[in-house]
């Protein structure tokens, strides 16, 4: 069972030596290695194409993935791969996926990327993190990561070699048959060569690595963070960041050998360290359903069996999809499941109690974020789990609530129960070189080793971390980081607008999506749908798109001009409630929003006439909103 139930067994386990006086594994191919050594024939990772509960499905043992990962490392090597360059995957889940950021982790850097991304951002990417190989998908059906990644390497020369995954060999006949007859055309145009990455592979020595493994800490690996707007910024990880997430889920999380079910993206720092490096701590077997994971077609409709299938124990998963799956009936033995983990957004305490009231899980919440390789906190397994906090801070990590002045100097440090900048000291944090480009990292720290989280929070007196709301102004649209910028820059270019303001609204099923307000100027004449469709030709990326966009006489704004976002946050919050009752035929009212100094803002709603109390609580639940419920009657 876990070590970490209180806040004081995190301090006994810091107390016992230093995380640099732990035998931890000095790099990614030693950590593996153990892996293999403690678990050889057990089952390490498995992939299925299709949701079909009794379809195939690929397993490698914790051995077989060894060897595939040095097969892979060497074959990266072998084509110039090395700590100046980097392996990157344009790829959706696979074993393949597993394989490559495995393996190029220990060949060199590896830099995942987003499917979900832009041709003109992925070759961004490609340019920044130096790549010098690609492993991507050959051209398949209803698939258009094969013609992405060719259109993405006409703007990235520095690629010099492709390696293809074709899925068709997880079909059998007669769909594997039919595949090369409708496989998608892809227009090539780029001069990198390509090969099969399954072929190439096999034709490398399994046994060992053809290259020494310096026992130092490096980076290991490149992920962007920024959103699917912009171009995004690459966060750098060490050897040390990958091993101390493992180390971290195995104390705080995993038992030993669970089956965690990870229909999560492995583009992403959530699947790629709390998750699978976890696996590869505790020796367990971690699960990843179709390509897109919980995007996959028919995923949601067969989970329950899929988690029968796999006899899962430990399921991952974020707020958007838990709403799913409380659509769907549990149709199947799941015994078996006993914890689930949540991240990426929070979660609202009316989904939170459905979820657990319905499959008689433990629902743990946690918090990380790219820049820190992840990890942060996370609601104890056999301690007390608050709910709406994300937990308490992992052993080794050392969190500060810090106020700021003007110039990025420490003004204070927070009192328990007071709300400030987070900030965080931990193996994960590469303080000083958290990003690639170094002027990202000017004012990113406190006192030189606190990561600045950007987020705001409290400590409280157990100490537990609570995130009241987010200093920089991303929107999280169902766990994807949406630049507001973008939405501002597209529609300010408009001749009739003054200002804009976008920000977050609530929303039931995806925590938040954008709106957009906007002041006219003097004279102007436009409606709020002509600007929809101005907005919709100059943002291409859908998720971006304001959901709501409205024009108000005169944006709230500093002193100084600035546009002054949580009075917008406030509008926002109060217009998607009433509409809300409205629309159930609720006697309940939104008397105003409040901010409060642990909370953050706090929606101030009163029932009237023969309003049903509880039903208006049900609703408010829903949200990731903190309200307070009156009765006016």
């Amino acid at each position: 069972m876990s070590k970490l139930a209180t806040i004081e067994d995190k301090r006994r386990i810091e107390a016992e030596n230093a995380w640099s006086d732990r035998d931890a594994p000095a790099t990614l191919y030693e950590f593996l290695g153990r892996a293999r050594d403690g678990s050889g024939s057990n089952p390490a990772v498995s992939f299925q194409l299709l949701s079909d509960p009794k379809s195939p499905a690929e397993t490698l043992t914790w051995s077989q993935l060894h060897a595939r990962v040095t097969q892979a490392a060497n074959l990266f090597r072998s084509l110039g791969v090395d700590q100046g360059n980097s392996v990157a995957y344009l790829l959706p889940n696979a074993t393949e996926t597993v394989v490559s950021l495995l393996g190029g982790a220990v060949a060199g850097v590896v830099n995942p990327i987003n499917p979900l991304l832009d041709a003109a951002q992925v070759a961004a990417i490609l340019r920044a993190s130096n790549a010098k190989v690609l492993v991507t998908m050959k051209s398949f059906p209803k698939s258009e990561v094969a013609q992405l990644a060719a259109a993405a390497l006409q703007e990235a020369p520095n690629v010099k070699h492709v390696l293809e995954v074709d899925l068709n060999r997880y079909l059998t006949p007669p769909k594997s048959w039919i595949v090369p007859l409708v496989r998608p055309k892809n227009d090539v145009r780029h001069s990198a060569s390509v090969r099969d990455f399954n072929k190439a592979a096999d034709s490398c020595r399994p046994d060992g690595l053809d290259f020494e493994d310096p026992k130092e800490d490096r980076v290991a690996a490149l992920f962007h963070t920024g959103g699917t707007t912009g171009i995004p910024k690459l966060a750098q990880h060490r050897n040390s960041g990958l091993v101390y997430n493992g180390w971290c889920g195995e104390t705080a999380v995993l038992d030993s050998r669970e089956v965690v079910f990870c229909p999560l993206p492995l583009f992403h720092v959530f699947a790629a360290y709390p998750i699978l490096m976890s696996c590869i701590a505790s020796g367990s077997h971690a699960v990843f359903p179709t390509p897109q994971g919980y995007r996959g077609e028919g995923v949601f409709d067969n989970f329950w069996k899929l988690v029968e299938r796999w006899k899962v124990s430990f399921v991952v998963t974020v707020p958007t999809a838990a709403a799913a799956l409380m659509q769907r009936p549990i149709d199947a033995d799941v015994s078996s499941l006993h914890t689930a983990l949540c991240g990426s957004a929070p979660l609202p305490v009316e989904l939170f109690n459905r979820f657990e009231k319905a499959t008689g899980v433990k629902v743990l919440e946690g918090y990380g974020l790219t820049e820190a390789t992840c990890l942060v906190s996370v609601n104890p397994i056999d301690g007390e789990r608050k709910i709406g906090s994300v937990g308490l801070p992992v052993p080794y990590t050392d969190v500060r609530i810090l106020e700021f002045a003007d110039d990025g100097s420490v003004s204070k440090q927070c009192a328990k129960g007071e709300v400030g900048e987070i900030c965080v000291s931990s193996p994960g944090v590469f303080a000083g070189n958290t990003y690639v480009d170094p002027d990202k990292n000017k004012l990113l720290y406190a006192d030189a080793d606190w990561l600045r989280t950007g987020d705001l929070g409290m400590l409280d007196e157990d100490g537990y971390l609570w995130i009241t709301g987010r200093a920089k102004d991303l929107i999280i649209r169902g766990g994807q980081n949406l630049d507001p910028a973008i939405i501002e820059e597209a529609l300010a270019s408009h001749e009739g607008i003054a200002f804009v303001g976008a920000v977050g609204q609530p929303d039931a099923r995806l925590g938040e999506v954008p709106c957009a307000y906007v002041e006219l100027v003097a004279g102007a004449s436009v409606s709020s749908e002509e600007l929809a469709g101005f907005a919709k030709k100059r943002i291409e990326s859908s998720f971006a798109r304001p959901e709501h966009l409205e024009i108000v006489d005169e944006l709230p704004k500093t002193a100084v001009g600035k546009v002054y976002k949580p009075d917008l946050r406030k509008r926002a919050i109060s217009r998607v409630l009433r509409e809300r009752f409205a629309a159930e035929g609720m006697s309940a009212e939104v008397s105003g929003v409040r901010d409060d100094p642990k909370r953050g803002l706090v929606a101030q709603i009163s029932t009237v006439g023969d309003a049903n109390a509880e039903a208006v609580k049900g609703l408010l639940g829903e949200y990731a909103v903190a309200w307070e419920l009156e009765d006016s009657r």
